[in-house]
Protein backbone atom coordinates (compact mmCIF):
# COMPACT_ATOMS: atom_id res chain seq x y z
CA UNK A 1 0.00 0.00 0.00
CA UNK A 2 1.27 3.45 -0.91
CA UNK A 3 1.41 5.40 2.35
CA UNK A 4 -0.70 8.50 1.75
CA UNK A 5 0.91 11.74 2.80
CA UNK A 6 0.49 15.39 1.99
CA UNK A 7 4.00 15.65 0.56
CA UNK A 8 4.10 16.94 -3.01
CA UNK A 9 5.08 14.34 -5.62
CA UNK A 10 6.63 14.47 -9.10
CA UNK A 11 7.26 12.01 -11.94
CA UNK A 12 7.65 11.70 -15.69
CA UNK A 13 4.07 11.09 -16.86
CA UNK A 14 4.76 9.89 -20.40
CA UNK A 15 5.91 6.44 -21.47
CA UNK A 16 9.63 5.57 -21.38
CA UNK A 17 11.53 6.08 -24.61
CA UNK A 18 11.91 8.85 -27.15
CA UNK A 19 8.98 10.90 -28.36
CA UNK A 20 8.07 14.27 -29.77
CA UNK A 21 6.55 15.37 -26.46
CA UNK A 22 7.30 14.42 -22.86
CA UNK A 23 5.47 15.46 -19.69
CA UNK A 24 6.69 15.92 -16.13
CA UNK A 25 3.83 16.14 -13.61
CA UNK A 26 3.92 17.60 -10.10
CA UNK A 27 1.07 17.38 -7.58
CA UNK A 28 0.74 18.85 -4.10
CA UNK A 29 -1.45 20.88 -1.78
CA UNK A 30 0.03 24.29 -2.63
CA UNK A 31 2.44 24.58 -5.55
CA UNK A 32 2.27 28.31 -6.17
CA UNK A 33 5.62 28.85 -4.42
CA UNK A 34 7.25 26.02 -6.36
CA UNK A 35 6.04 27.49 -9.65
CA UNK A 36 7.59 30.88 -8.88
CA UNK A 37 10.91 29.25 -7.96
CA UNK A 38 10.96 27.21 -11.16
CA UNK A 39 9.90 29.92 -13.59
CA UNK A 40 10.41 33.21 -11.76
CA UNK A 41 6.76 34.19 -12.18
CA UNK A 42 3.31 33.11 -10.97
CA UNK A 43 1.26 30.82 -13.16
CA UNK A 44 -2.36 31.54 -14.07
CA UNK A 45 -4.61 28.51 -13.51
CA UNK A 46 -5.73 26.79 -16.71
CA UNK A 47 -3.55 28.97 -18.93
CA UNK A 48 -0.80 27.70 -21.19
CA UNK A 49 2.56 29.37 -20.58
CA UNK A 50 5.49 28.99 -22.98
CA UNK A 51 8.57 29.14 -20.75
CA UNK A 52 12.18 27.95 -20.59
CA UNK A 53 13.01 25.09 -18.21
CA UNK A 54 16.28 26.14 -16.53
CA UNK A 55 18.81 24.30 -14.39
CA UNK A 56 20.34 25.62 -11.14
CA UNK A 57 22.88 27.69 -13.12
CA UNK A 58 20.17 29.37 -15.18
CA UNK A 59 21.07 27.40 -18.30
CA UNK A 60 18.14 26.23 -20.43
CA UNK A 61 17.39 22.51 -20.22
CA UNK A 62 14.45 22.79 -22.58
CA UNK A 63 11.54 25.07 -23.39
CA UNK A 64 7.88 24.14 -23.58
CA UNK A 65 4.35 24.55 -22.32
CA UNK A 66 3.58 24.81 -18.60
CA UNK A 67 0.05 24.24 -17.29
CA UNK A 68 -1.13 24.96 -13.76
CA UNK A 69 -4.33 23.42 -12.36
CA UNK A 70 -5.47 24.78 -9.02
CA UNK A 71 -6.90 22.17 -6.69
CA UNK A 72 -9.49 20.80 -6.31
CA UNK A 73 -10.07 21.35 -10.05
CA UNK A 74 -7.33 19.00 -11.21
CA UNK A 75 -6.75 15.32 -11.89
CA UNK A 76 -5.54 14.60 -8.34
CA UNK A 77 -7.71 17.15 -6.53
CA UNK A 78 -4.52 18.99 -5.48
CA UNK A 79 -2.51 21.69 -7.24
CA UNK A 80 -0.96 20.19 -10.37
CA UNK A 81 1.83 21.55 -12.58
CA UNK A 82 2.55 19.89 -15.91
CA UNK A 83 5.73 20.69 -17.85
CA UNK A 84 5.36 19.66 -21.48
CA UNK A 85 8.64 19.63 -23.36
CA UNK A 86 10.53 17.46 -25.79
CA UNK A 87 10.34 13.72 -25.22
CA UNK A 88 14.00 12.78 -24.97
CA UNK A 89 14.72 10.63 -21.89
CA UNK A 90 17.78 12.66 -20.86
CA UNK A 91 15.88 15.94 -21.13
CA UNK A 92 12.93 14.68 -19.10
CA UNK A 93 15.20 13.29 -16.39
CA UNK A 94 16.96 16.66 -16.07
CA UNK A 95 13.62 18.51 -15.87
CA UNK A 96 12.37 16.10 -13.21
CA UNK A 97 15.59 16.39 -11.20
CA UNK A 98 15.35 20.17 -11.34
CA UNK A 99 11.79 20.04 -9.99
CA UNK A 100 12.86 17.73 -7.15
CA UNK A 101 15.82 19.97 -6.37
CA UNK A 102 13.75 23.17 -6.21
CA UNK A 103 11.02 21.52 -4.14
CA UNK A 104 13.30 19.66 -1.74
CA UNK A 105 12.51 21.90 1.24
CA UNK A 106 8.79 21.44 0.51
CA UNK A 107 9.21 17.68 0.78
CA UNK A 108 8.79 17.11 -2.96
CA UNK A 109 9.62 13.50 -3.77
CA UNK A 110 9.39 11.03 -6.64
CA UNK A 111 5.89 9.57 -7.04
CA UNK A 112 5.24 5.87 -6.51
CA UNK A 113 3.48 3.84 -9.25
CA UNK A 114 -0.16 4.87 -9.42
CA UNK A 115 0.17 7.57 -6.77
CA UNK A 116 -1.35 10.37 -8.86
CA UNK A 117 -4.47 8.28 -9.48
CA UNK A 118 -4.50 7.11 -5.88
CA UNK A 119 -4.67 10.74 -4.77
CA UNK A 120 -7.48 11.34 -7.25
CA UNK A 121 -9.38 8.49 -5.56
CA UNK A 122 -8.60 9.63 -2.01
CA UNK A 123 -9.60 13.21 -2.87
CA UNK A 124 -12.93 12.05 -4.34
CA UNK A 125 -12.08 12.98 -7.91
CA UNK A 126 -12.61 9.37 -8.99
CA UNK A 127 -14.20 6.36 -7.35
CA UNK A 128 -12.28 3.09 -7.28
CA UNK A 129 -13.93 1.61 -10.38
CA UNK A 130 -13.09 4.77 -12.33
CA UNK A 131 -9.51 4.73 -11.02
CA UNK A 132 -9.09 1.14 -12.26
CA UNK A 133 -10.55 2.20 -15.62
CA UNK A 134 -7.60 4.60 -16.03
CA UNK A 135 -5.20 1.63 -16.09
CA UNK A 136 -7.61 -0.38 -18.25
CA UNK A 137 -7.78 2.43 -20.81
CA UNK A 138 -3.99 2.55 -20.99
CA UNK A 139 -3.72 -1.23 -21.29
CA UNK A 140 -6.62 -1.72 -23.73
CA UNK A 141 -5.56 -4.06 -26.55
CA UNK A 142 -8.54 -3.43 -28.84
CA UNK A 143 -10.86 -0.60 -29.85
CA UNK A 144 -13.79 -2.30 -28.13
CA UNK A 145 -11.85 -2.59 -24.87
CA UNK A 146 -10.76 1.05 -25.10
CA UNK A 147 -14.36 2.21 -25.65
CA UNK A 148 -15.59 0.17 -22.70
CA UNK A 149 -12.75 1.38 -20.46
CA UNK A 150 -13.61 4.98 -21.35
CA UNK A 151 -17.24 4.32 -20.46
CA UNK A 152 -16.13 3.00 -17.05
CA UNK A 153 -13.88 6.02 -16.57
CA UNK A 154 -16.79 8.35 -17.33
CA UNK A 155 -18.76 6.68 -14.53
CA UNK A 156 -21.31 4.53 -16.39
CA UNK A 157 -20.45 1.35 -14.46
CA UNK A 158 -20.29 3.20 -11.14
CA UNK A 159 -23.66 4.80 -11.83
CA UNK A 160 -25.27 1.36 -12.21
CA UNK A 161 -23.64 0.18 -8.99
CA UNK A 162 -24.69 3.31 -7.08
CA UNK A 163 -28.31 3.01 -8.23
CA UNK A 164 -28.47 -0.56 -6.94
CA UNK A 165 -26.73 0.37 -3.72
CA UNK A 166 -29.17 3.23 -3.08
CA UNK A 167 -32.15 0.93 -3.62
CA UNK A 168 -30.71 -1.56 -1.13
CA UNK A 169 -30.07 1.27 1.36
CA UNK A 170 -33.71 2.39 1.13
CA UNK A 171 -34.86 -1.17 1.75
CA UNK A 172 -32.44 -1.47 4.66
CA UNK A 173 -33.81 1.72 6.21
CA UNK A 174 -37.34 0.27 6.21
CA UNK A 175 -36.13 -3.00 7.71
CA UNK A 176 -34.08 -1.29 10.42
CA UNK A 177 -37.02 0.98 11.30
CA UNK A 178 -39.24 -2.05 11.72
CA UNK A 179 -36.64 -3.76 13.91
CA UNK A 180 -36.38 -0.61 16.07
CA UNK A 181 -40.14 -0.43 16.67
CA UNK A 182 -41.36 -4.02 17.02
CA UNK A 183 -44.29 -2.91 19.18
CA UNK A 184 -45.94 -1.39 16.13
CA UNK A 185 -46.56 -4.94 14.90
CA UNK A 186 -46.26 -3.77 11.30
CA UNK A 187 -46.31 -6.52 8.74
CA UNK A 188 -43.27 -5.02 7.10
CA UNK A 189 -42.77 -7.39 4.18
CA UNK A 190 -46.33 -7.04 2.94
CA UNK A 191 -46.98 -3.37 3.72
CA UNK A 192 -43.85 -2.10 2.00
CA UNK A 193 -43.79 -4.79 -0.70
CA UNK A 194 -40.26 -5.64 0.38
CA UNK A 195 -40.27 -8.99 -1.38
CA UNK A 196 -41.24 -7.40 -4.71
CA UNK A 197 -38.65 -4.66 -4.28
CA UNK A 198 -35.98 -7.23 -3.48
CA UNK A 199 -36.99 -9.30 -6.50
CA UNK A 200 -36.47 -6.29 -8.77
CA UNK A 201 -33.06 -5.59 -7.22
CA UNK A 202 -32.00 -9.21 -7.71
CA UNK A 203 -33.01 -9.16 -11.37
CA UNK A 204 -30.88 -6.06 -11.96
CA UNK A 205 -27.91 -7.58 -10.12
CA UNK A 206 -28.27 -10.78 -12.20
CA UNK A 207 -28.18 -8.68 -15.38
CA UNK A 208 -25.18 -6.76 -14.12
CA UNK A 209 -23.32 -10.01 -13.33
CA UNK A 210 -23.82 -11.24 -16.89
CA UNK A 211 -22.60 -7.96 -18.35
CA UNK A 212 -19.62 -7.83 -15.99
CA UNK A 213 -18.57 -11.38 -16.86
CA UNK A 214 -18.73 -10.57 -20.56
CA UNK A 215 -16.83 -7.30 -20.17
CA UNK A 216 -14.17 -9.05 -18.06
CA UNK A 217 -13.49 -11.34 -21.02
CA UNK A 218 -13.23 -8.24 -23.22
CA UNK A 219 -10.56 -6.91 -20.85
CA UNK A 220 -8.63 -10.09 -20.08
CA UNK A 221 -9.39 -12.30 -23.08
CA UNK A 222 -9.80 -16.06 -23.34
CA UNK A 223 -6.97 -18.53 -22.76
CA UNK A 224 -7.49 -20.97 -25.67
CA UNK A 225 -5.31 -24.11 -25.76
CA UNK A 226 -4.84 -26.25 -28.88
CA UNK A 227 -4.39 -29.85 -27.72
CA UNK A 228 -4.10 -33.17 -29.49
CA UNK A 229 -1.76 -35.79 -30.91
CA UNK A 230 1.27 -34.79 -32.98
CA UNK A 231 0.71 -33.81 -36.61
CA UNK A 232 -3.07 -33.27 -36.40
CA UNK A 233 -2.75 -29.64 -37.55
CA UNK A 234 -2.57 -27.61 -34.33
CA UNK A 235 0.16 -25.30 -35.65
CA UNK A 236 -1.66 -24.97 -38.98
CA UNK A 237 -4.80 -23.92 -37.13
CA UNK A 238 -2.84 -21.38 -35.08
CA UNK A 239 -1.42 -19.89 -38.28
CA UNK A 240 -4.88 -19.84 -39.90
CA UNK A 241 -6.48 -18.05 -36.94
CA UNK A 242 -3.56 -15.61 -36.63
CA UNK A 243 -3.41 -14.95 -40.37
CA UNK A 244 0.36 -15.34 -40.26
CA UNK A 245 3.07 -18.01 -40.11
CA UNK A 246 3.68 -17.80 -36.36
CA UNK A 247 4.31 -21.52 -35.83
CA UNK A 248 6.53 -23.94 -37.76
CA UNK A 249 4.55 -26.49 -39.77
CA UNK A 250 6.19 -29.68 -41.12
CA UNK A 251 4.98 -33.21 -41.91
CA UNK A 252 7.27 -34.45 -39.14
CA UNK A 253 5.39 -35.45 -35.99
CA UNK A 254 6.56 -33.66 -32.83
CA UNK A 255 7.77 -30.47 -34.56
CA UNK A 256 6.33 -28.31 -31.75
CA UNK A 257 8.35 -28.98 -28.59
CA UNK A 258 7.21 -25.99 -26.50
CA UNK A 259 4.17 -23.76 -26.40
CA UNK A 260 3.68 -21.01 -28.98
CA UNK A 261 1.39 -18.15 -27.90
CA UNK A 262 -0.35 -15.72 -30.24
CA UNK A 263 -2.97 -13.09 -29.41
CA UNK A 264 -5.76 -12.44 -31.90
CA UNK A 265 -8.97 -10.41 -31.75
CA UNK A 266 -12.45 -11.54 -32.77
CA UNK A 267 -14.97 -8.68 -32.74
CA UNK A 268 -12.80 -6.92 -30.18
CA UNK A 269 -12.49 -9.96 -27.89
CA UNK A 270 -8.81 -10.84 -27.27
CA UNK A 271 -7.99 -14.53 -27.58
CA UNK A 272 -4.67 -15.87 -26.33
CA UNK A 273 -4.16 -18.93 -28.54
CA UNK A 274 -1.63 -21.46 -27.22
CA UNK A 275 -0.20 -24.10 -29.56
CA UNK A 276 1.20 -27.01 -27.55
CA UNK A 277 3.42 -30.03 -28.09
CA UNK A 278 1.67 -33.12 -29.43
CA UNK A 279 0.36 -35.49 -26.76
CA UNK A 280 1.73 -39.03 -27.04
CA UNK A 281 3.96 -41.57 -25.30
CA UNK A 282 7.63 -40.83 -25.98
CA UNK A 283 11.12 -41.66 -24.70
CA UNK A 284 12.50 -38.35 -25.97
CA UNK A 285 13.47 -36.29 -22.91
CA UNK A 286 12.95 -32.90 -24.55
CA UNK A 287 9.60 -33.89 -26.06
CA UNK A 288 8.48 -35.29 -22.69
CA UNK A 289 9.12 -31.92 -21.08
CA UNK A 290 7.09 -30.26 -23.83
CA UNK A 291 4.20 -32.69 -23.30
CA UNK A 292 4.22 -32.03 -19.54
CA UNK A 293 4.01 -28.31 -20.27
CA UNK A 294 1.13 -28.99 -22.67
CA UNK A 295 -0.90 -30.61 -19.90
CA UNK A 296 -0.07 -27.72 -17.58
CA UNK A 297 -1.46 -25.28 -20.18
CA UNK A 298 -4.55 -27.44 -20.65
CA UNK A 299 -5.28 -27.24 -16.92
CA UNK A 300 -5.21 -23.42 -17.10
CA UNK A 301 -7.33 -23.12 -20.26
CA UNK A 302 -10.61 -21.20 -20.49
CA UNK A 303 -11.49 -23.33 -23.52
CA UNK A 304 -9.76 -26.37 -25.06
CA UNK A 305 -9.68 -27.10 -28.78
CA UNK A 306 -9.07 -30.85 -28.97
CA UNK A 307 -7.80 -31.41 -32.50
CA UNK A 308 -8.10 -34.81 -34.16
CA UNK A 309 -7.42 -36.22 -37.60
CA UNK A 310 -10.64 -36.51 -39.61
CA UNK A 311 -9.22 -39.58 -41.33
CA UNK A 312 -9.15 -41.57 -38.08
CA UNK A 313 -12.10 -40.57 -35.88
CA UNK A 314 -12.44 -42.48 -32.64
CA UNK A 315 -8.69 -43.09 -32.29
CA UNK A 316 -7.79 -44.82 -29.03
CA UNK A 317 -5.20 -42.19 -28.04
CA UNK A 318 -7.71 -39.39 -28.76
CA UNK A 319 -10.19 -41.11 -26.46
CA UNK A 320 -7.52 -41.28 -23.77
CA UNK A 321 -6.81 -37.54 -24.20
CA UNK A 322 -10.54 -36.77 -23.98
CA UNK A 323 -10.84 -38.73 -20.75
CA UNK A 324 -7.98 -36.75 -19.19
CA UNK A 325 -9.23 -33.26 -20.13
CA UNK A 326 -10.25 -31.22 -17.04
CA UNK A 327 -13.93 -31.38 -16.13
CA UNK A 328 -15.84 -28.09 -16.29
CA UNK A 329 -13.74 -26.57 -19.08
CA UNK A 330 -15.53 -26.06 -22.43
CA UNK A 331 -14.12 -28.36 -25.11
CA UNK A 332 -14.39 -27.94 -28.88
CA UNK A 333 -13.59 -31.21 -30.62
CA UNK A 334 -12.19 -30.28 -34.02
CA UNK A 335 -11.74 -32.92 -36.75
CA UNK A 336 -9.15 -31.45 -39.09
CA UNK A 337 -7.97 -32.33 -42.61
CA UNK A 338 -11.42 -32.96 -44.10
CA UNK A 339 -9.90 -31.68 -47.37
CA UNK A 340 -8.06 -35.00 -47.55
CA UNK A 341 -11.35 -36.91 -47.51
CA UNK A 342 -13.55 -37.60 -50.50
CA UNK A 343 -16.93 -35.87 -50.60
CA UNK A 344 -18.60 -39.14 -49.66
CA UNK A 345 -16.25 -39.70 -46.70
CA UNK A 346 -16.81 -36.11 -45.54
CA UNK A 347 -20.58 -36.63 -45.43
CA UNK A 348 -20.12 -39.95 -43.68
CA UNK A 349 -17.88 -38.30 -41.07
CA UNK A 350 -20.35 -35.50 -40.39
CA UNK A 351 -23.28 -37.91 -40.15
CA UNK A 352 -21.32 -40.00 -37.65
CA UNK A 353 -20.36 -36.98 -35.55
CA UNK A 354 -23.95 -35.73 -35.48
CA UNK A 355 -25.11 -39.18 -34.41
CA UNK A 356 -22.66 -39.26 -31.49
CA UNK A 357 -22.95 -35.59 -30.47
CA UNK A 358 -25.55 -33.51 -28.65
CA UNK A 359 -24.76 -30.63 -31.05
CA UNK A 360 -25.34 -30.17 -34.75
CA UNK A 361 -22.06 -30.47 -36.60
CA UNK A 362 -21.61 -28.22 -39.59
CA UNK A 363 -18.75 -26.93 -41.71
CA UNK A 364 -20.51 -23.62 -42.40
CA UNK A 365 -22.18 -22.26 -39.27
CA UNK A 366 -22.57 -22.85 -35.57
CA UNK A 367 -26.18 -23.33 -34.51
CA UNK A 368 -25.83 -23.75 -30.76
CA UNK A 369 -24.06 -22.02 -27.88
CA UNK A 370 -21.17 -23.74 -26.12
CA UNK A 371 -21.86 -23.63 -22.40
CA UNK A 372 -19.25 -24.05 -19.68
CA UNK A 373 -18.22 -27.68 -19.34
CA UNK A 374 -19.97 -28.78 -22.54
CA UNK A 375 -18.51 -30.17 -25.77
CA UNK A 376 -19.01 -29.17 -29.36
CA UNK A 377 -17.81 -31.04 -32.43
CA UNK A 378 -16.71 -29.36 -35.67
CA UNK A 379 -15.18 -30.58 -38.93
CA UNK A 380 -12.64 -28.24 -40.54
CA UNK A 381 -9.72 -27.85 -42.87
CA UNK A 382 -7.12 -25.61 -41.26
CA UNK A 383 -5.12 -25.51 -44.48
CA UNK A 384 -7.99 -24.34 -46.70
CA UNK A 385 -10.05 -22.43 -44.10
CA UNK A 386 -13.15 -24.59 -44.31
CA UNK A 387 -15.15 -24.54 -41.05
CA UNK A 388 -13.03 -21.81 -39.44
CA UNK A 389 -15.96 -19.36 -39.27
CA UNK A 390 -17.89 -21.92 -37.22
CA UNK A 391 -14.89 -22.32 -34.93
CA UNK A 392 -14.63 -18.54 -34.46
CA UNK A 393 -18.33 -18.41 -33.58
CA UNK A 394 -17.81 -21.20 -31.05
CA UNK A 395 -14.98 -19.30 -29.39
CA UNK A 396 -17.07 -16.13 -29.22
CA UNK A 397 -19.90 -18.19 -27.73
CA UNK A 398 -17.61 -19.32 -24.91
CA UNK A 399 -16.65 -15.69 -24.35
CA UNK A 400 -20.34 -14.80 -24.01
CA UNK A 401 -20.13 -12.44 -26.96
CA UNK A 402 -23.30 -11.73 -28.92
CA UNK A 403 -23.76 -9.21 -31.74
CA UNK A 404 -25.17 -5.95 -30.41
CA UNK A 405 -24.99 -7.09 -26.76
CA UNK A 406 -21.51 -5.99 -25.79
CA UNK A 407 -21.14 -4.58 -22.30
CA UNK A 408 -20.97 -0.77 -22.42
CA UNK A 409 -18.28 -0.70 -19.72
CA UNK A 410 -15.27 -2.71 -18.59
CA UNK A 411 -15.18 -4.90 -15.47
CA UNK A 412 -12.43 -6.69 -13.59
CA UNK A 413 -12.33 -10.03 -11.79
CA UNK A 414 -12.80 -8.36 -8.40
CA UNK A 415 -15.90 -6.55 -9.70
CA UNK A 416 -17.40 -9.85 -10.83
CA UNK A 417 -16.61 -11.48 -7.48
CA UNK A 418 -18.18 -8.56 -5.58
CA UNK A 419 -21.31 -8.78 -7.72
CA UNK A 420 -21.50 -12.55 -7.22
CA UNK A 421 -21.15 -12.03 -3.47
CA UNK A 422 -23.95 -9.46 -3.51
CA UNK A 423 -26.03 -11.84 -5.62
CA UNK A 424 -25.54 -14.60 -3.04
CA UNK A 425 -26.52 -12.39 -0.09
CA UNK A 426 -29.62 -11.12 -1.91
CA UNK A 427 -30.64 -14.72 -2.61
CA UNK A 428 -30.32 -15.53 1.09
CA UNK A 429 -32.31 -12.40 1.90
CA UNK A 430 -35.08 -13.65 -0.39
CA UNK A 431 -35.11 -16.98 1.42
CA UNK A 432 -35.52 -15.16 4.74
CA UNK A 433 -38.22 -12.96 3.23
CA UNK A 434 -40.19 -16.08 2.34
CA UNK A 435 -40.35 -16.83 6.09
CA UNK A 436 -41.84 -13.38 6.79
CA UNK A 437 -40.99 -11.28 9.85
CA UNK A 438 -39.88 -14.19 12.01
CA UNK A 439 -36.35 -13.81 10.62
CA UNK A 440 -36.38 -10.09 9.86
CA UNK A 441 -33.03 -9.57 11.59
CA UNK A 442 -31.41 -12.14 9.27
CA UNK A 443 -33.08 -10.46 6.31
CA UNK A 444 -31.54 -7.14 7.40
CA UNK A 445 -28.09 -8.71 7.84
CA UNK A 446 -28.05 -10.19 4.33
CA UNK A 447 -29.07 -6.80 2.90
CA UNK A 448 -26.18 -5.19 4.80
CA UNK A 449 -23.69 -7.70 3.41
CA UNK A 450 -25.03 -7.25 -0.13
CA UNK A 451 -24.71 -3.48 0.32
CA UNK A 452 -21.08 -3.79 1.43
CA UNK A 453 -20.22 -6.09 -1.50
CA UNK A 454 -21.55 -3.56 -4.00
CA UNK A 455 -19.87 -0.66 -2.22
CA UNK A 456 -16.48 -2.38 -2.42
CA UNK A 457 -16.61 -1.98 -6.22
CA UNK A 458 -16.58 1.82 -6.05
CA UNK A 459 -14.38 1.92 -2.94
CA UNK A 460 -16.79 2.88 -0.16
CA UNK A 461 -15.83 -0.27 1.75
CA UNK A 462 -12.33 -1.28 0.65
CA UNK A 463 -9.31 -2.62 2.55
CA UNK A 464 -5.97 -0.83 2.40
CA UNK A 465 -4.37 -4.04 1.14
CA UNK A 466 -6.67 -4.05 -1.89
CA UNK A 467 -5.91 -0.40 -2.61
CA UNK A 468 -2.20 -1.15 -2.52
CA UNK A 469 -2.61 -4.06 -4.91
CA UNK A 470 -4.65 -1.97 -7.35
CA UNK A 471 -2.54 1.17 -7.51
CA UNK A 472 0.85 -0.52 -7.37
CA UNK A 473 0.03 -2.15 -10.72
CA UNK A 474 -0.18 1.28 -12.39
CA UNK A 475 2.73 2.78 -14.29
CA UNK A 476 4.85 5.49 -12.66
CA UNK A 477 3.52 8.95 -13.48
CA UNK A 478 -0.08 7.78 -13.46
Amino acid sequence: MIAYSHEPIAAIATAPGRGGIGVVRVSGRDLSGLAERLFGQPLLPRHAHYLPFKDSDGQAIDAGIVLFFKGPHSYTGEDVIELQGHGGPAVLRRVLQRCLQVGKDLGLRHAEPGEFTQRAFLNDRLDLAQAEAVADLIDASSEAAARSAMASLSGQFSERINELRDDIVRLRMLVEATLDFPEEEIDFLEKYQAADTLRGIRQRVDSLVRQAQQSMVLREGLHVVLAGQPNVGKSSLLNALAGDEVAIVTPIAGTTRDKVVQQIHLHGVPLHIVDTAGLRETDDTVESIGIARSWAEIEKADVIIHMQDARSPGDVLDEAITARLPAGTPVIEVYNKIDLLSAQDQERLIEGLNRDSDHHVTRDALTTELAAGSRLTLAISAQHGEGLDALREALLSVAGWKPGQQSPWLARERHVQALLSSQEHLELASEHAAQNDSVLDLFAEELRLAHESLSSITGQFTSDDLLGEIFSSFCIGK
